[in-house]
């Protein structure tokens, strides 16, 4: 039995297509802001504050492993509802909250072990969606793509531990925009478009990121925002992303003439 907290994206309904298949006994936490998986039997729509009644249903379930996917909001604190181990837990969650997502997560991470419960990698029944290292289309870097790159890369690492950023753009040597709490949808297409040069998405995990949860993740709508505002190029790390529909992905960007690569 594997516990699923599920957020929004595709991502969790590819996890549990394949869950399905291979007949794989599961139960959701609903942590979607629209309870997204209300007609499912097995989903439970469970305040992220009722650390309590998390816990029962998990040991009621005789799970020890849970797994994440999906993109889970932060919560705003002043509008929980808590239950006792929620008022026990919730001073950690507000003190993380501070910090950013990535802290969060972690410290649920923290109180779920202290439960003896493992958190296992978000991608664990789903491997193929993950790039190994390397360059997916017709179209590879030029050399002054890889200056533009080894840039970006440099202004990602310098930032905080705890900081929400998975993703900038750059181009012509600068960086001309960051990934904020609102995703990577809104980074893209919040910059101008330049006819002339082309700009280069690079979305890697946070520096000391949890590769359990929240990878950084690209589909098909990234490729479409992508040529709006013509960039031309898209980095990820290797094993540590999420790429859905890959092969629609592929074919698009070999045809809008975007390059794909692993890091």
């Amino acid at each position: 039995m594997i516990g699923l907290f599920l957020g929004s994206t595709d991502f969790p309904q590819i996890v549990l297509k394949t869950l399905k298949k291979e007949n794989k006994k599961y139960f959701i936490i609903d942590l979607s802001k629209n309870n997204r998986f209300k007609n499912d039997k097995n989903a439970h729509f469970i305040s992220i504050g009722k650390f309590g009644q998390i816990l029962k249903l998990i040991k009621e379930k005789k799970c020890n492993k849970v797994l994440f996917a999906g993109k889970i909001d932060k919560p705003r604190i002043s509008n929980l509802k808590l239950d006792i181990k929620g008022i026990y837990y919730i001073p950690r969650i507000i003190r993380a909250s501070k910090l950013g997502d990535a802290a969060i997560l972690k410290e649920l991470i923290k109180i779920l072990a202290e439960n003896k419960i493992r958190v296992i990698k978000s991608n664990f029944y789903n491997p193929e969606l993950t790039l190994s290292k390397g360059n997916f289309t017709k179209i590879k870097p030029h050399k002054i793509d890889l200056i533009n790159i080894r840039k970006g890369i440099k202004s990602l690492k310098s930032l905080s531990a705890h900081n929400h950023v998975q993703g900038l753009i750059i181009r012509n040597n600068f960086v001309i925009a960051k990934e904020t709490s609102k995703g990577t949808k809104k980074m893209i297409l919040s910059i101008k478009k330049s006819k002339k040069i082309k700009a280069i998405l690079i979305k890697l995990p946070k520096k000391k990121q949890d590769i359990r949860v929240d990878l950084p993740t690209v589909g098909l709508d990234t490729l479409k925002d992508c040529k709006k505002v013509n960039i031309g190029g898209i980095v990820l790390k290797a094993n540590q992303n999420i790429f859905l529909d890959k092969v629609k992905c592929i074919n698009f960007a070999n045809k809008n003439k975007i390059f794909i690569k692993t890091i």
